[in-house]
């Protein structure tokens, strides 16, 4: 009887286990892929799957932040919520891209016109990669058992700024978009941590994008909450962009966090998974016409500096380093 009684106990801790995510994390697969050669720079993705999934599923490719110098598709910090997509239903690519700041000449960081023709550089290499990993899933859509048109971008801080600049693009019909993805081609969403576009005037979308949902805090020193510029090249953060997204009626989750720094390009991936599982079932998944707006504040949390110059986010981002 007691041998009767051990043996059920021991059959019903294993079934619970095996709802947890982390039991269910033995049966992701990560592979690796060479998706494209830019002169040196061998670029590579990671593909994290449930092997044993059925039918066609929803893919995001995921870009690492680190200020386009420094960073890595498989950092160990977001390994978790790469898992948590994947027990949730979809296939996650992470991916490398070139890294167009890494040899920043010291003295850019203080002449503004040569840093924002080396920023704007940098960021056009970003979306090339971009652009080369997700025609090289699209290639491989059946094999991969991925729904071609349930491709989802996805960044943190640098490849936050990739991903938007990356949709942007597409909607503005860009050159390297009509050369590297197939007509008609738009991300079925964009999920943005602590990111902006980075544009010559105000960002104007030819075409209407995407849902996107923004991540950012109001105290940003690295990327601009809501607008920077100089001489007409200007720097829109998630404030800003949530501000055009609704007067165009398009369909966005900006989840603002007060007195919040550059954190955010980090913390929602495990701190505001409901939000983001919110954002891609009701917007991405179910189309719903939605505008979504979520302020994160506090209570008794001492007030950050907000205003900050341009010359302050290069120093924040780049002295450091030096």
């Amino acid at each position: 009887m007691k041998k009767t009684l051990l043996c059920l106990i021991c059959g019903v801790v294993l079934v619970c286990l095996s709802g947890t995510g982390w039991a269910q994390s033995g049966t992701i697969e990560k592979k690796t892929f060479l998706y494209s050669v830019q002169e040196s720079d061998s670029l590579r993705l990671d593909r994290y799957d449930n092997p044993d999934a059925q039918g066609d599923r929803p893919c995001v490719i995921f870009m690492f932040g680190g200020g386009f110098y420094t960073g890595s598709r498989d950092q160990s910090s977001y390994l978790p919520y790469f898992h948590f997509l994947v027990e949730q239903g979809y296939c996650v690519v992470s991916i490398d891209y070139r890294l167009g700041m890494k040899n920043l000449n010291p003295a850019d960081e203080t002449n503004l016109e040569a840093f924002v023709g080396v920023f704007g550089r940098a960021i056009e290499m970003a979306v090339t990669d971009l652009y080369d990993a997700t025609a090289y899933v699209l290639a491989r859509a059946t094999e991969w058992n991925v729904d071609p048109k349930g491709v989802i971008a996805c960044g943190s801080s640098a490849g936050a700024i990739s991903v938007l600049m990356g949709e942007y693009g597409l909607c503005n019909r860009s050159e390297a978009a009509k050369a590297l993805l197939p007509a008609g081609f738009n991300y079925a969403g964009v999920i943005s941590f602590a990111g902006a576009i980075f544009s010559q005037g105000q960002p104007q979308w030819a075409g209407k994008p995407c849902p996107i949902q923004m991540f950012h805090g109001d105290a940003d020193a690295n990327v601009p909450y809501d607008q920077v510029s100089y001489e007409g090249i200007g720097f829109y953060g998630s404030k800003y962009l949530a501000g055009q997204l609704t007067t165009m009626q398009s369909p966005h989750y900006f989840y603002s966090v007060e007195n919040a720094t550059h954190t955010v390009a980090t913390t929602p991936m495990d701190d505001n998974r409901e939000a983001i599982l919110a954002f891609l079932n009701k917007l991405v998944r179910q189309q719903q016409p939605l505008i979504l707006n979520t302020t994160q504040s506090q209570i008794g949390q001492a007030a950050k500096p907000k205003d900050f110059t341009i010359m302050d986010y290069i120093r924040s981002n780049f002295a450091p380093s030096r």
